[in-house]
């Protein structure tokens, strides 16, 4: 069934949660607005949301070394309190994303962080494959466009590669879930030597 702008708002009020997960939450539950909020709750978005004033002040470098040493990365997550940081569980997710961005080379860490020049160009060239069709169609196909460049540059929006059900911001809800704390991606480098093999893959 059609989400309508109503339901969109409202959910958000009561949940604090993004327009994409709430738009994903309520299409996964019929418009049903009970079940969207446990879908929020099941995947811990909900929990993130209602920690997204926390300060994250405390962290860790995840280090990721590929092979014979020609590729490497580094990511830097933090977290409320030392505690949680130090902790095994934060530690292997901190090592699990750089293992991910050896693997499959984000760009930027969110959406909001594309250069605006890159985001319009892109559109401008989407759009342009898309003249001649009806609006409405080439509303829902840019869209799907998009969605599919986040997914390739954007770590946030990538598919996990240690799970492919999940997207990085699924791992790091589930992590905000179990951990309960607010959890950051900062800052990440990839570097790789020029000829030093093929890519990274699992």
């Amino acid at each position: 069934m059609a989400v309508t702008l109503d339901q969109i708002k409202e959910l958000r009020k009561r949940t604090g949660v993004g327009i994409h997960q709430v738009k994903e939450a309520l299409q996964n539950s019929d418009g049903d607005m009970e079940k969207a909020i446990l879908y929020l709750r099941e995947k811990g978005m909900a929990k993130a949301a209602k920690r997204a004033d926390k300060s994250a002040d405390y962290g860790t470098i995840g280090v990721y070394v590929h092979g014979d040493g020609n590729l490497a990365t580094m990511v830097e997550i933090s977290s409320e309190t030392d505690f949680a940081a130090r902790s095994d569980q934060f530690k292997e997710l901190a090592h699990s994303i750089a293992m991910h961005v050896a693997a499959s080379d984000p760009q930027y860490v969110n959406i909001e962080d594309i250069p605006e020049n890159i985001l319009e160009n892109e559109k401008k060239v989407f759009k342009k494959e898309l003249e001649g069709k009806p609006e409405n169609v080439q509303e829902k196909i840019l869209e799907g466009k998009l969605s599919k460049f986040y997914e390739e540059i954007v770590l946030m929006e990538q598919v996990y590669v240690k799970d492919d059900s999940k997207k990085i911001k699924d791992v790091i809800n589930d992590a905000v879930a179990s951990i309960g704390e607010k959890i950051e991606i900062g800052r990440f480098a990839r570097i790789q030597i020029a000829g030093g093999g093929s890519s990274c893959g699992f």
